[in-house]
């Protein structure tokens, strides 16, 4: 998965979802859930680099950054929370479909 698009048609086909460019500024296109408005995947080019912001469990964060190099702290969210996959081809389709399910499941299915 390297493309924006892709990452925006998986992340589509949660249930009860759609997407959002909230800052009047193209670059920054973010999929929500429709009962609480919140986003869990937030998609952007930074330094040149296509990127998604994840929201992640505490037990799953530092695995994840400690198993691929394009998985850093969340850029511009809470680093305790949040990953940035950077989404240059190094990291398996499958893996990124389940950050990005995981990040919807801890956003959208939360009880609050």
């Amino acid at each position: 998965m390297t493309t924006r698009e892709a990452v925006l048609n998986f992340c589509l086909t949660l249930p009860d979802t759609y997407q959002d460019a909230p800052f009047h500024d193209e670059n920054w296109q973010l999929v929500r859930c429709r009962k609480n408005k919140r986003a869990f995947a937030w998609t952007y080019v930074k330094d040149g680099k296509l990127c998604v912001n994840v929201k992640v469990s505490p037990e799953w964060r530092d695995f994840w950054r400690q198993t691929y190099a394009a998985v850093l702290p969340g850029y511009h969210q809470n680093k305790k929370h949040w990953n940035t996959i950077i989404l240059d081809g190094t990291i398996p389709t499958e893996d990124i479909k389940r950050m990005l399910a995981e990040s919807y499941d801890l956003v959208c299915l939360a009880k609050k």
